[in-house]
């Protein structure tokens, strides 16, 4: 009964962990993937496993079942699991009453968790439980800190939380979390199961040690919250120091039963390295948290410890436990047991080197491709723990079956067991991470530290120059810094940002990633040669966030090769440089750059053939626009993707955009509607969204958003017209250029219905050189503003080839927005004459109760970010040319057709 009961029980904790397993392999195209990542191990897999063993564990030491037995404990999973997907359902969905019902239903299974175990010491006796029964209330406070950590985790979730309150708030909820509900657990669970591993006997001072401890990490937790609370991060670091002081109370006696027996199982080690990660992270979250420079500081170093707190501590106490209980608890006598065991023990030592050894390479300071290889092979060595125990699940049932003797009886252990190898495969492992490091240094030497010297040939002058640069809109300021050939040269570089920077130089140097509002000084060394510089984190690089060492002094161009004066590479480096040209990798992992300090001519940008036809494939923008819908409150999810598209005939170029098209869906609605927008960043890069259809505060809803990240946006409509919605990231022109725009149509009260509609959105095109991240539109040409193309719905002379239609004497509203960047619009009817117009909310000629007159307008007037309707009536049928009467624009793309047939 006792097997049956955990095998189905964990298999809810398998499931959890392979799902967190997918949602990591495939997190560039799942929304909010870190966040789901982190949930996933610990809300999901950790949370019900430590439901599960806490239970196992107080009724072992004490001897006396939980009230309700397995089937109050069957409820409390089912609730849990209930809660802790409802949290998960409203953070993807974005609707915060649903991530408020999860917390509820997560911090009520807490709570009864803990009132269960309280029960049950009231009835409870023996001599082992006298010893021993203390270590229960480690399950009762941390079932405590869970209900707390689930409040301060919703709390946490709403959109109006932002700045030091939701720093606070998030340091908080981790520690809780992390340092509560699991760090409480694992500490009153090891006091037994530490020796049981080991097959030692308990520590003497062991029991006492667990009461002193539990005390301790209380109040270290309590001082935590209580600097949270107030504001006072001192406090708060002075917190973790205390709760430092009860981990080490609490690890004495295990080391001391270390001492007895070596650790030589797959379990014993995985839960001795755990407790390892964990004492290491928390001296370092203490340090990160003292040292911070404010509480946004102390939020993104805390999140830096939050990896190997997770994984290091969390995820490898999990499986290092499951691996020791799960044999245990199938049972079927001694060979089956063993045969279990030996199952889970296979690569142990490849496993364990593994996912340690990743995860010191993944939280050193290392090239980005390096982090990404080692996590890559973490997550496999993890996930391969539940598969063995499935398996180990698959080999004890079967041999439970078999009897005992004859020629069907149960084999040998020795058979089933494979050969001890205890060097091959942690040998291997090694190798494979030597590989993963070797293949990043490789293909990003300079991010490695790996780059040609800047001195070159030059003699040192003696002289130091020190050089303040600033990481700001995503630019360095100076973009550039002049040296004579000889002096050494010290970058102090600070970031001024709202998100992550750093300053790698091809000659290896590097300011390793720098949070906002982080300083650090990068030593050049003496410098003979021309230097180059750029943003390693993923497409920062290409937006232009680039940096430049010129030397100057007599022969400097030809001192020490490399990108000199003289190479084609070379360029004063005002910041105004061909984004598109200096292109990185952009793997979407932090890689950034091409690792080249020298090169050829960059490939020319693609020409347009004016008149030319669209490919086969191309699909025309419908231009339509539907009416708006009768709902008041209207939500949508936007997602930011990254799309290779035709833009025009011939010309493919990677656009940015907002749900795969540029310009983005239209929405519509009246005055007085309410929109709720959520934002998916499943870019490469960081991105925001700005509406000009509602008037609010930008801090918040503008915000830039990284990879993975979403947002929502609401807004009320309370004036009617055609607005710009566009990402406000900089630098916005390039953002804009690159197709991150789209319109909101407001409807005037009391809008006649008309016999067609269309909505045009006038825009420019910069092509870009194709190169390693794909072409993308050319920073250079935006700032100068020399288009390529000028076009209505994203694509040159559409329609011309595919011509908006309408019947003669039908009434045509035509709605238009001018989304820029830069070109003002004129927007004509060739041979039409505009009896009503609307412009920026108001009514200049026509409209509902205006007088008739002989008046006619010939041209809608638009500056970028402006937008209005016309109406017309074609007299006749016939093909009207559907222009920018700036003719160089229509010129370039910004003409249509508007083909009429005859009336009915």
């Amino acid at each position: 009964m006792r097997s049956r009961w955990h095998v189905r029980v964990n298999a809810l904790v398998v499931a959890w962990l392979l799902a967190a397993a997918t949602v990591a392999a495939a997190h560039r195209a799942v929304p909010v993937a870190g966040w789901l990542m982190v949930h996933g191990l610990l809300l999901g897999a950790v949370s019900t496993a430590i439901l599960i063993w806490s239970a196992h564990f107080a009724e072992a030491v004490r001897r006396t079942p939980l009230p309700g037995g397995h089937r109050g404990q069957a409820v409390r999973l089912g609730l849990h699991t209930a809660g802790a997907l409802a949290v998960i359902t409203g953070m993807l969905t974005t609707t915060w009453p649903v991530v408020v019902g999860g917390a509820v239903l997560v911090a009520s299974v807490g709570l009864w968790h803990a009132a269960a175990i309280v029960a049950q010491s009231r009835v409870a006796g023996g001599s082992l439980g006298v010893r021993l029964g203390g270590t229960t209330w480690y399950f009762v406070a941390s079932a405590t800190a869970l209900a707390v950590g689930a409040g301060l985790g919703a709390t946490l979730a709403r959109e109006d939380v932002a700045g030091a309150v939701a720093a606070r708030l998030y340091l908080a909820h981790v520690t809780v979390m992390l340092l509560g509900w699991v760090g409480l657990t694992v500490v009153g669970t090891t006091v037994t199961l530490w020796p049981t591993m080991l097959r030692v006997r308990l520590a003497p001072d062991a029991a006492v040690a667990s009461r002193h401890g539990l005390v301790v990490l209380g109040l270290g937790l309590l001082t935590v919250l209580a600097g949270a609370a107030t504001g006072q991060r001192t406090i708060a670091g002075v917190g973790l120091v205390v709760y430092l002081l009860g981990l080490g109370r609490t690890s004495w006696p295990l080391a001391r039963e270390a001492r007895q027996r070596t650790p030589d199982t797959f379990a014993s080690r995985s839960v001795g390295l755990a407790w390892c990660w964990f004492v290491v992270s928390v001296a370092a979250w203490a340090v990160a948290v003292l040292g911070a420079d404010g509480w946004a500081d102390a939020q993104v170093r805390t999140g830096a410890v939050l990896a190997p707190l997770a994984v290091g501590f969390a995820a490898q106490v999990l499986v290092g436990a499951l691996c020791h209980l799960g044999p245990m608890v199938l049972g079927g006598g001694p060979t089956a047991h063993r045969a279990a065991r030996a199952v889970v023990e296979r690569g142990s030592g490849a496993r364990l080197v593994l996912v340690n050894g990743g995860l010191v390479l993944f939280a050193l300071p290392a090239p980005s491709l390096v982090r990404v290889g080692a996590s890559m092979l973490v997550l496999g060595a993890l996930v391969a723990s539940p598969v063995l125990l499935v398996r180990a699940a698959v080999v004890s049932r079967r041999l439970r079956v078999l009897p005992t003797t004859g020629p069907a009886a149960m084999p040998p252990v020795e058979l089933l067991a494979p050969p001890a190898r205890p060097l091959g495969p942690a040998l291997a492992a090694t190798c494979a991470l030597l590989v993963v490091v070797a293949g990043a240094v490789a293909a990003d030497p300079a991010a490695a530290g790996l780059g040609s010297s800047a001195a070159g040939a030059a003699e040192p002058t003696g002289r130091v120059v020190v050089v303040q640069v600033e990481a700001q809109d995503v630019r360095f300021v100076p973009a550039s810094v002049e040296v004579e050939a000889g002096d050494a040269l010290v970058l102090e570089v600070t970031n001024v940002d709202d998100t992550v920077h750093d300053l790698v130089l091809d000659s290896g140097a590097s300011s390793g990633r720098l949070a906002a509002g982080a300083t650090t000084r990068v030593e050049v060394g003496v410098v003979g040669r021309g230097v180059d510089g750029w943003c390693s984190v993923a497409g920062h690089r290409q937006l232009g966030m680039t940096f430049r060492v010129v030397v100057t002094g007599e022969d400097a161009a030809g001192i020490g090769g490399g990108a000199g004066a003289g190479s084609p590479r070379s360029r004063a480096g005002d910041g105004d440089g061909d984004a598109s040209q200096d292109a990185g990798h952009g793997t979407g992992h932090g890689a950034g750059h091409d690792g080249a300090s020298g090169g050829g001519a960059p490939a020319p940008a693609p020409t347009l053939t004016p008149g030319a036809t669209p490919g086969p494939d191309h699909e025309p923008y419908d231009a339509t626009l539907a009416p708006a819908p009768a709902e008041t409150y209207h939500r949508l999810t936007l997602r930011v993707q990254d799309v290779d598209r035709e833009v025009a005939p011939g010309v493919t170029q990677t656009l940015w955009t907002f749900g795969g098209t540029a310009p983005g869906p239209a929405l519509r609605g009246r005055v007085g509607d309410t929109f709720e927008i959520t934002l998916v960043n499943d870019g490469s890069i960081g991105h925001s969204i700005d509406f000009h259809a509602g008037a609010l505060a930008p801090d918040s809803p503008m915000r830039t958003i990284e990879p993975g990240e979403q947002l929502t946006y609401t807004f009320t409509a309370t004036r009617s017209g055609v607005w710009m919605y566009h990402c406000s990231t900089m630098p916005m022109s390039l953002h804009i250029a690159n197709g991150m725009f789209g319109a909101v149509v407001i409807d005037p009260p009391d809008l006649p219905a008309v016999d067609r509609e269309y909505l045009l959105v006038q825009s420019e095109l910069y092509l870009g050189a194709d190169g390693p991240d794909g072409a993308v539109a050319d920073l250079a040409k935006i700032r100068a503003e020399q288009p390529d193309a000028v076009v209505f719905n994203g694509y040159p002379n559409q329609y011309d080839h595919a011509p908006l239609r309408a019947r003669a004497g039908e009434r045509v509203r035509l709605w238009v927005l001018d989304a820029g960047p830069s070109r003002a619009s004129a927007f004509h009817v060739v041979g039409g004459q505009f009896d009503t117009v609307y412009l920026e909310g108001a009514y200049t000629l026509g409209g509902p109760g205006a007088p008739a007159t002989t008046g006619g307008a010939q041209v809608l007037g638009l500056l970028p970010a402006q937008g209005g309707f016309v109406e017309l009536v074609p007299p006749e049928a016939g093909h009207y040319p559907v222009v920018s009467h700036a003719m160089v624009d229509a010129e370039r793309g910004a003409h249509g057709v508007l083909a009429v047939e005859a009336g009915p």
